[in-house]
């Protein structure tokens, strides 16, 4: 009867899968990439963009597999609000997290990049509505830029 308990143990670890650990101190960004039927080409820009970006206090930045709707649909959080993004952070052992959604605006669009710290739970936004996809992907670094200086 004592082997029980440890048979049990054995399978929830398993279950559970190996837990990836921050080094002690060490500042992780989680970049999310952009996902958009409407509008795929500022989509790819704007996910290539926030991968080259340069964050401030960061000393690993990866980027996800998935996009915020995603994530967020996996932890079963799916408000706009801190809480849930605090979550997402946490699920991804990330600090900060970084996402940007497009949202069409008449014939243009809308950009909004969030570069999201989990630790304070604080988020920092920029916006931009640009006239059309083409412009859209010649200035979205100046965007992420501001959204994460």
């Amino acid at each position: 009867m004592r082997c029980v308990p440890v048979v049990v143990l054995a399978l929830a670890v398993t279950a559970c899968g190996p837990v990836r650990k921050r080094g002690e101190g060490s500042v992780r960004l989680a970049i999310l990439p952009v996902e958009s039927s409407a509008f795929p080409q500022a989509a790819k820009a704007i996910t290539s963009s926030m991968k080259d970006a340069k964050v401030a206090g960061v000393d690993d930045q990866q980027l996800a597999s998935v996009s915020l709707e995603v994530a967020q649909l996996s932890i079963e959080c799916v408000e706009r609000t801190v809480t849930c993004y605090t979550r997402v952070g946490r699920s991804l052992d990330a600090n900060r997290l970084l996402w940007a959604e497009i949202t069409p605006d008449k014939k243009k669009l809308k950009v909004t990049v969030t570069l999201f710290d989990v630790d304070a739970r604080k988020p920092r936004t920029a916006r931009r509505v640009f006239a059309n996809e083409q412009e859209a992907r010649q200035k979205i670094g100046e965007l992420v830029s501001e959204a994460t200086r």
